[in-house]
């Protein structure tokens, strides 16, 4: 029987068994055609690879993350994963479509359809997040319906305006739901569920929304699958107690790993999805069981029943390692065709101009005076109470503090004050909306900091502890089309460029991830301390995570689901 690909002398995993049978693998037009002893005397293939003992592994699959949380385009990020073992991923592009509506998604497919990885994309389904913020587009039930009868939508991608779903059952979320269960009952919904138990999160299993990828606990866990979600593991959930759970209960089905956000640098140094893979094994769980957690499940989960595993029919995807525990990997194969070779150079070139003109032109914005940045105030002088957006190194949620500042002449005088001022502006010229507010915690200490690549509405986000640094970081970001500025002192210490949507660069990936690498850096210098300094600064204006957010609107109580004022009623 002639062949493409004989790979002889490997360890083959077995998904079903959650084993390794060491045997032979054939390869026919991209698929697995044969999975046993038989060798080159009945199967005639045009290679022979010697798998050496080494370990024969599906190809990774990522179902939950956000090509745009990496800044980088869809080609460069296809490169990473490569490397790391990644062969398809299911994309949600709600930071383009927040920019751009529904061009901003079919730009996005277009730019996915030469890349190596297979990326089947999601339909961002909360666009904007909420009611309470200005984006430059939205993603509305036409629009659903255009990407579902003209791309290969996977799901619709997460549902993260939790609130509305059990609190206003006319709101747009509840809408859209609807408009899926009656029109397209089989699609898939992922969702953003944040610490709900009980009632709320049964009411949200209710509306059709199954998964979770949210931070979680192990009284989560239970509740959730209890109620029949499948989870979603990033790696800020993978703590001892919940992975003790993972490990001795009998819930394999019900979980994968996915990355969610990873940002530049630490695709470049630490990798992607393989990255949880081996943390997981060297948290105790079985190198079996991690596998089928990274392959197995989220292929099912994403009903992607041609691959996921090593077996007759399914497509050829697949990593050569060399042991089980560093998962150091040696080769890549995409469809029988090897694509990565750990003991050769792997290049990227790079690639610009691949979006549309106007991409390259978002942020609406006239530059910006001191005049802006100041907090005028309706109040005789005197100290009032205010509120005060606190950060918390290791989580993205922020904490609602008040503390008492003095009003002088009209102003709030927030310099005199420890507290940074952050402020966000309307950038898309639909409005001059902008809303200002008080910043403390685990935040830079000094200096400022603006940013185009603020979630999800991306608008120009910028805090700081002087009028002065805060104009010229902004004037930078705005000049260059977005980006992220950081200034001290009247002196640029860094700039990440990104000019596409003002959230994407088209830099190469080793260039981009020293940029973010020299901005955290900088970022940690003058004072933030977080794990993730970016995507703490980002998350700021993330108005579904709680507690206290900004947007151009105002100061948010995302418990709440309101907007509430910087100075307290009744002080």
């Amino acid at each position: 029987m002639k062949i493409d690909m004989l790979v002889v002398n490997a360890n083959v995993y077995n998904s079903y068994f959650k084993t390794f049978d060491k045997g032979n693998v054939a390869i026919k037009d991209g698929k697995f055609l044969y999975i046993g002893k038989r060798g080159a005397e009945t199967l005639k293939a045009n290679e022979i690879v010697d798998g050496n003992g080494k370990y024969l592994i599906p190809g990774l699959i990522d179902i939950h993350l956000h090509i745009e949380s990496t800044m980088v385009t869809p080609s460069t990020f296809s490169y990473g994963l490569i490397k790391n073992g990644v062969t398809t991923i299911v994309p949600e592009p709600h930071e383009m479509a927040n920019v751009f509506g529904i061009s901003g998604v079919t730009e996005m497919i277009k730019a996915s359809k030469d890349c190596v990885v297979d990326m089947f994309y999601a339909i961002p389904s909360s666009v904007p997040a909420t009611t309470m913020e200005t984006t430059g587009g939205a993603i509305e039930i036409s629009d659903i319906d255009q990407l579902l009868k003209t791309e290969d939508i996977r799901c619709l991608g997460e549902i993260m305006n939790y609130y509305e779903i059990v609190s206003d059952h006319d709101g747009k979320t509840n809408q859209i739901l609807e408009y899926i269960r009656t029109h397209y009952p089989n699609l898939i919904i992922e969702g953003h569920v944040p610490k709900l138990l009980d009632l709320d999160l049964q009411k949200v299993a209710f509306a059709g929304v199954n998964s979770d990828h949210t931070h979680q606990t192990v009284e989560g866990m239970e509740a959730r699958i209890a109620a029949g979600m499948f989870l979603e593991i990033q790696e800020k959930s993978m703590t001892k107690a919940v992975m003790n759970y993972l490990n001795t209960k009998q819930v394999d089905e019900h979980f994968c790993f996915v990355t969610d956000d990873v940002m530049a640098d630490s695709f470049q140094k630490r990798g992607h999805l393989n990255v949880l893979l081996k943390k997981a094994i060297q948290m105790g769980m079985s190198p079996e069981k991690a596998i089928y957690a990274c392959t197995y499940t989220p292929a099912q989960r994403m009903r992607m029943y041609d691959r996921g595993a090593i077996a007759p029919g399914k497509i050829a995807d697949f990593l050569l390692v060399e042991n089980l525990k560093d998962f150091e990997i040696e080769m890549v194969y995409k469809k029988g065709e090897l694509v990565f070779d750990a003991s050769k150079p792997y290049i990227q070139a790079r690639q610009d101009g691949k979006f549309p003109a106007p991409f390259y032109h978002s942020v609406i914005l006239e530059e910006l005076t001191e005049q802006d940045f100041v907090i005028n105030v309706s109040l005789a002088d005197d100290h009032y109470n205010c509120r005060i957006m606190h950060v918390q190194d290791g989580s993205t949620f922020t904490e609602e503090r008040h503390d008492q500042i003095e009003v002088k002449d009209g102003k709030l005088c927030w310099e005199n004050s420890q507290y940074a001022q952050i402020t966000t502006f309307a950038r898309y010229g639909k409005n001059n909306n902008r809303a200002q507010g008080l910043i403390g915690g685990d935040i830079l200490k000094r200096g400022a900091i603006a940013t185009t690549y603020s979630h999800d509405n991306h608008n120009l986000l910028v805090v700081g502890y002087n009028k002065q640094d805060m104009v010229l970081a902004a004037n930078e970001v705005i000049r260059k089309q977005g980006g992220i500025c950081c200034v001290e002192n009247g002196k640029i210490l860094s700039m990440l460029e990104l000019p596409v949507g003002g959230i994407l660069s088209e830099e190469p990936l080793d260039v981009i991830s020293k940029q973010v690498d020299h901005l955290t850096n900088v970022l940690k210098s003058l004072g933030y301390k977080h794990y993730n300094v970016i995507m703490s600064l980002s998350t700021l204006s993330l108005p579904v995570s709680p507690e206290l957010k900004i947007t151009d609107y105002g100061l948010i109580s995302v418990n709440e689901g309101k907007l509430v004022p910087l100075v307290l009623d009744g002080v």
